[in-house]
Order: C-alpha cells, then sequence, then structure tokens
C-alpha cells in the first residue's frame, strides 16, 4: 500500500486545509497517515475522518517550546517503523521539525514536500522577519525535494532564491457544493431559522482571536455603521486567547446587542448564506481562505490591504482593500456596500467567478500535477 504522511502543527490544519488532497490520494490508492499536535477539541467538533492512522505530537507553534523536541523524537520514531512515498509538511514548526526528522528518510527515496501557506517575509514585512525567517527557508529549501506556495509573492521570490522545485496553486481548496449563493429566499429562510430578522445588516468576520487577526478593527467601526443602520449585526466567528480583551472592548463601547461572538462554528457556509458583506482585518495574511469563502458564496468583501488581500481583491471590480486600522475607510466601503445594492451585486458577480479557480476541482488538478498521479 502506497503511503503519504501529511504533518502540521495542529491536527486542525490537516482538517481544515488538505481535505482535497486527501480526496486525490484515496482517489489514486494511498493511505494517508497525520502527524500533528491534537487541537480538535478546542474546534467545536472537527474531525479528522480522511486519515488511515493518526499520531498524536506535541508540536508548539514557538520555536523556544521543548515540546517540538519531543515532536522531533516521535517523528523520528514514526518515520523508522514505517515506509512514506511522500511526507508532505505545513506550517513553520511543523516544515522544520519534520525536514530535520526526514533526513534519512530521504536517502532511502521518500520525497519531502512543503507547502508555504504563507512566508512572514514579503514586501513591506520588517526587517526583524527577513534576517530571521529568510534564512531559515531558504536554508531549509535544501531540504525540500518540492516546495509549494499559495502566495503569487511568495513563489516568485522562492523560484528566485531558493534551490529547490518551487510550484503554486490556488490556495487550499474550497468545497463549491459547501458555498454556493443564496437565493434571496433561500436567504430569507435560514436567516428566520437562525434568528436573524430579513432586513437587518449583516456583517461577517472570520479567524482565530489573535492579535493578528486584528478583529479589534471591525469592532471600532461598527459604531459608525449603527448611526445610518442601527439594526445592523456584526457576527465574529472564532476562538483564541484574544476573546476576552474583545469582550471588554465590546462591552466598553457598549455593543452588546449589535455584536456576537459565534465561538468557532462548523456551519460557516451558513453565515456565509445569510451575510451582507464579509469583512476581514488581518494585518498579515497568507491567502485567506474565508474571504474565498465568501466570494464563492456571492458577498462582496472589504478588507485590509496586505499581500494575501491583495492576491483575492481587484480594488473597485471584486471588493475594497483598505489600509489597516483606517477605520474611517473602512466605515465608508461597509456603507456603500449596505447603501448601493447595485454596486455590491457587480462585486459578487466578479467576486463568484474570480474564485472558481480557487475550488476543489482546479486544486486537485494542480496537486495532481505535483504528485505526479
Amino acid at each position: 500500500m502506497k503511503k503519504v504522511l501529511l504533518v502540521a502543527t495542529v491536527q486542525s490544519h490537516i482538517c481544515q486545509f488538505h481535505r482535497p488532497l486527501a480526496q486525490l490520494l484515496h482517489s489514486k490508492g494511498y493511505e494517508i497517515h497525520v502527524a500533528a499536535r491534537n487541537n480538535l477539541a478546542e474546534k467545536n467538533g472537527l474531525q479528522l475522518d480522511f486519515a488511515e492512522k493518526v499520531f498524536d505530537l506535541p508540536f508548539s507553534r514557538s520555536p523556544k517550546s521543548p515540546d517540538n523536541i519531543k515532536a522531533f523524537r516521535g517523528l523520528k520514531k514514526i518515520l523508522a517503523e514505517e515506509e512514506y512515498e511522500v511526507i508532505h509538511c505545513n506550517t513553520p514548526m511543523g516544515g522544520i521539525v519534520t525536514r530535520l526528522a526526514a533526513k534519512k528518510s530521504r536517502k532511502k527515496g521518500t520525497k519531502v514536500f512543503y507547502t508555504a501557506h504563507g512566508f512572514h517575509f514579503y514586501k513591506g514585512a520588517s526587517k526583524k522577519n527577513w534576517m530571521i525567517y529568510y534564512p531559515i527557508e531558504r536554508l531549509f529549501a535544501h531540504k525540500t525535494d518540492k516546495l509549494i506556495t499559495i502566495v503569487g509573492e511568495d513563489y516568485e521570490t522562492a523560484k528566485k532564491k531558493f534551490g529547490c522545485p518551487v510550484y503554486r496553486i490556488h490556495g487550499v481548496g474550497v468545497d463549491e457544493a459547501r458555498y454556493t449563493p443564496a437565493t434571496p429566499n433561500e436567504k430569507k429562510k435560514l436567516r428566520c431559522e437562525m434568528g436573524f430578522g430579513e432586513n437587518e445588516k449583516i456583517l461577517l468576520c472570520i479567524g482565530e482571536l489573535l492579535p493578528n487577526k486584528n478583529q479589534q478593527m471591525i469592532i471600532r467601526v461598527m459604531p459608525e455603521i449603527l448611526k445610518k443602520y442601527p439594526d445592523t449585526k456584526l457576527l465574529l466567528a472564532g476562538n483564541g486567547p484574544e476573546k476576552e480583551n474583545l469582550e471588554a472592548l465590546i462591552a466598553s463601547l457598549g455593543l452588546e446587542k449589535s455584536i456576537t461572538m459565534l465561538g468557532y462554528v462548523t456551519n460557516l457556509q451558513d453565515y456565509q448564506h445569510i451575510s451582507d458583506i464579509l469583512v476581514a482585518c488581518s494585518k498579515r495574511e497568507g491567502l485567506g481562505l474565508n474571504v474565498i469563502e465568501a466570494q464563492m458564496s456571492g458577498n462582496p468583501c472589504v478588507l485590509t490591504d496586505n499581500r494575501g488581500h491583495r492576491e483575492l481583491i481587484d480594488g473597485g471590480k471584486n471588493g475594497y482593500l483598505v489600509n489597516i486600522n483606517d477605520y474611517g475607510a473602512m466605515a465608508e466601503s461597509i456603507l456603500t456596500l449596505l447603501s448601493d445594492p447595485a454596486k455590491a451585486e457587480e462585486f459578487s458577480k466578479n467576486a463568484l467567478e474570480f474564485s472558481r479557480q480557487y475550488g476543489y476541482e482546479s486544486v486537485k488538478k494542480e496537486l495532481e500535477e505535483i504528485y505526479e498521479l
């Protein structure tokens, strides 16, 4: 039996981002194993239901954590006992630990792939990021048989600077059957079932509650939106360490009735279907899966201007980009779309057409070429 090992820092990463790859590999007769820290209890029922074997290793995002040494030893033991055709690693620490542990496996003929979901060094990044992350990624590229990128800028940088074969795919794939535009009647019915009013304006913001995701920006913008549309609801989907800080900010602004923190939800497609606009405020982004899901659902987007969002938005055609923490520009962009249904509809149609290249079937074809299946 041919086998592939997928590695990441946490199991939720594999669940959320590698289902199209798993479908492709299973269709070609491969067995799939996964090695990552089990964090699924934090993700409200998310299930890793496509792997034949799952190894729970104590990876940590922090390079300083001794848990990564334990993960390294555990991975070495797995690789000594199992034979893989491909070891496909992801996430910064998952990628580093795996490529160190796979030294002997590579000598025996196992191929090591690494997917970069967004380098920390890029145009406009800090000198510190370039000084720390660029040399590490360049060094470990020499321990990589195929480097896969999902951002155009990352692809160009790696192709010019790194000494290994470099490929680009259009993200990790979004399920076209799950994320589709809802008809007005479907939207109306679903809103009623989920407890929202037919005429309420609904803004959706998705992402782990981290400082980088910057949800405080849209929270601070809400008072301006409410001046014109007092029945507007902001839905924050996700969990994370910033939860208490964000709750305190909401309370300090008296916005408890207008903002709902949903926590981690597994039916994001339903929230995409009832929303009017997707908002994302990240300071840094690789390639926002939530943005692509919104585009496939026919939702216009208002996003902060970073390299990942620029990859998905052609300003003025399929969404708006605003500078990070420019509250006035974000409020203006949201109000424009809420006040101009024709503009919102234009953005929706353009976004839907643009997003097709990021669907499951398109990405599977790209991965099939990389795996040479």
